[in-house]
């Protein structure tokens, strides 16, 4: 495993804060599949306070969390001294430690070996590189030169060549696993895990199966925002593609969706974008045939207004006795969201086959700079709906030129 290991000074606690902040940023990679690049949100810090005391059984608060992160961000600007009990809680949960609690580790492993055992692996890294550093010989003067040369001529090239072009992300998904650590591995997260049916992820084999719980990515008078099992990724580029691929899903009773979010944060409280397929059968009153529809929504963070359809597309009336046309019409569908600039282009796609064509339904400005994509399945703040599968067969994210 590689390891970010800061300049060591020589004494004891420089030593121990170094491999502290080694092993927090293992942690945190560990616990949202990338690296520490920023300060954590509190919502951040309860979700990597959950996964810790899932893993260890030990408990590490949020707000300590969250300094931590600072701290391992600028240590000299966010001075913290965590005891040892709490670097050997994160030294169990990086290196897999057996599950136990404060009364056995107290009885049995009061002397906090994981820590140690993992600070020792630091000590023997930087030990074993100081050994190569100090046998290299010194190369000649002309193979000095000549290393000086190549490399001002790589800079040129690489700042010639590349420099100008903006940072790339492409990238693709088939679900023909779905481990957990493999997720985290692709740089994917899950957020507000639901074990139990977490658990049925793999219901269909090569597919990423979510179910639609109770939730929503707005509150309402009786419910905080909350989507159970959403799995997010970080968005590194401006302007992009997003796709996502479903295989059998018939959403029959109110607000059965599935599809893509697209957020600023990763807690709902700032802006959001929403496109799925859904069922809808609520007209005010009015005497008109049920409906799966493509479903835009826009909304501006759990503090702010109501939210906003955006796109309200019919895909299939559906007429009593026509039930099984429909879902045969609906044996493969996509959706994609394209993006360039604050210029957004919503699409969908549905059929027996794979080959199907894209419809646009949506060409907009919306003013958005989301830093997250989700795959999520949802039903709303009902009480009254079945929880049925969507399976995911595909997702991808690719990086197209902003104009």
């Amino acid at each position: 495993m590689c390891r970010i290991v800061p300049e060591m000074t020589g004494n004891m606690k420089d030593i121990t804060s170094s491999a502290f902040i080694s092993l927090f940023n293992e942690a945190f990679k560990k616990c949202f599949g990338f690296e520490l690049q920023s300060s954590i949100s509190e919502t951040e810090a309860k979700h990597f306070s959950n996964q810790v005391l899932d893993a260890t059984g030990l408990v590490i608060g949020a707000k300590s969390l969250k300094n931590y992160a600072a701290y391992a961000l600028n240590p000299d600007a966010n001075p913290e001294n965590p005891s040892v009990s709490t670097m050997d809680t994160l030294a169990r949960y990086v290196l897999k430690a057996p599950y136990t609690d404060e009364v056995q580790r107290k009885n049995k492993e009061a002397h906090y070996p994981y820590w140690y055992q993992y600070r020792n692996s630091i000590l023997a890294e930087e030990k074993q590189t100081n050994v190569v550093i100090e046998s290299k010989k010194p190369a000649s003067r002309n193979i000095k030169w000549l290393v000086i040369f190549l490399g001002f001529t790589i800079l040129i090239f690489i700042i010639l060549m590349f420099l100008p072009a903006k940072k790339q992300e492409n990238f693709s998904e088939d679900f023909h696993t779905v481990n957990e650590d493999s997720l985290n591995q692709n740089g994917w997260f899950i957020q507000s895990k639901d074990e139990t049916w977490w658990e049925k992820r793999n219901e269909l084999p090569s597919h990423l199966t979510l179910f639609t719980l109770r939730g929503d990515n707005w509150k309402d008078s009786t419910n905080i925002p909350e989507i159970k099992n959403l799995l997010l990724r970080k968005i590194n580029t401006g302007c992009f593609t997003a796709e996502i691929h479903l295989d059998g899903f018939v959403p029959m009773q109110r607000w059965q969706q599935a599809g893509i979010l697209l957020m600023e944060d990763s807690n709902f409280s700032s802006k959001c974008i929403r496109l799925s397929f859904a069922f809808n059968d609520f007209f005010g009153g009015l005497n008109r045939p049920k409906e799966i529809i493509v479903q835009g929504i826009s909304s501006n963070g759990k503090n702010l207004s109501n939210p906003e359809e955006i796109v309200h597309f019919t895909v299939f009336n559906i007429d009593s006795g026509q039930e099984k046309m429909v879902t045969t019409n609906l044996t493969r569908s996509a959706l994609r969201i394209e993006k360039n600039g604050n210029h957004f282009r919503f699409l969908y796609a549905a059929g027996q086959v794979e080959n199907f064509a894209f419809k646009e339904v949506l060409n907009k400005d919306i003013f958005i700079q989301p830093k997250y994509i989700g795959i999520f399945a949802l039903q709303g703040f009902v009480n009254d709906t079945n929880y049925i599968p969507a399976h995911i067969k595909f997702f991808s994210i690719n990086n197209i030129p902003c104009n």
